[in-house]
């Protein structure tokens, strides 16, 4: 494929762990934020279903469905991706894992300039915004499940202190005069990049509760400049790709 001059490829824009870290900061922020928002922690299933099952239980129905919305939306959110990196990569673009984040970009713009609207008719419109936030990090999850052959996830950070403590108990295993046996050594690059997802996460969910304090829910706009930001020059060069071919 022929470049533009001075584009870089996605891949050089794009590296996992980089890209991991950005959308740590951004489920962080969006998760906190969003519970401040709406009452719900939106960026992992795992809540969800518990909660739909403690409702059920309590017979709370609205509640129930609420949480299968919900489920359903991160499934969705998901698929989307699947299918537009799909498509994307069957035609040879070079924006096919920034599309989605594009994607997610324009529902967070919306997201947080109609907040006055979503907060000045709070109880009736939760339930959409709460599928939403699902939606977007459902989206984003399966982006960089995607970009890093499933290493890395950014919208729970369960998987990342799991594997930090494995390395960490690899670190401070003792080695002892075993022949046939093989040392155990801790792989330190793969601390290093879950030590640096893990903190970008709490940096977004520190921004994202004291942004939503402080100004409320335009406080996703920055978020969603981010990542357009991230994702505009693989977008343009396949904009201007389009545009020599149709002409």
């Amino acid at each position: 494929m022929n470049g533009l001059p001075g584009a870089a490829s996605e891949e050089e824009l794009l590296s996992p762990v980089n890209l991991g870290a950005v959308l740590c900061f951004v489920a962080g922020a969006i998760n906190a934020g969003g519970f401040l928002a709406v009452g719900m922690y939106t960026s992992h299933m795992s809540g969800v279903v518990s909660s739909m099952a403690d409702n059920a239980v309590l017979g709370q129905g609205v509640l129930v469905w609420i949480g299968l919305w919900s489920l359903l939306a991160f499934v969705g959110g998901a698929m989307t991706t699947a299918l537009m990196v799909r498509w994307a990569l069957r035609r040879d673009l070079r924006s096919a894992y920034s599309r989605p984040l594009l994607l997610e970009s324009i529902l967070l713009l919306v997201f947080g300039v109609f907040g006055a609207g979503i907060e000045a008719h709070s109880m009736a419109l939760v339930p959409y915004t709460v599928v939403l936030l699902c939606f977007i990090m459902g989206l984003q999850n399966a982006l960089i499940t995607k970009r890093s052959n499933a290493e890395i996830r950014t919208t729970h950070i369960t998987g990342l202190v799991t594997d930090l403590g494995i390395e960490l108990g690899n670190l401070v295993y003792i080695n002892r005069s075993f022949p046939l046996a093989p040392r155990v050594r801790a792989n330190r690059a793969k601390m290093r990049n879950h030590i640096k997802l893990l903190l970008c996460f709490i940096l977004g969910a520190l921004s994202g509760a004291w942004g939503f304090k402080a100004v409320g829910y335009i406080a996703t706009v920055p978020l969603s400049l981010v990542l357009v930001a991230l994702v505009a020059r693989p977008v343009l060069f396949d904009f201007h790709q389009w545009r020599a071919r149709v002409r």
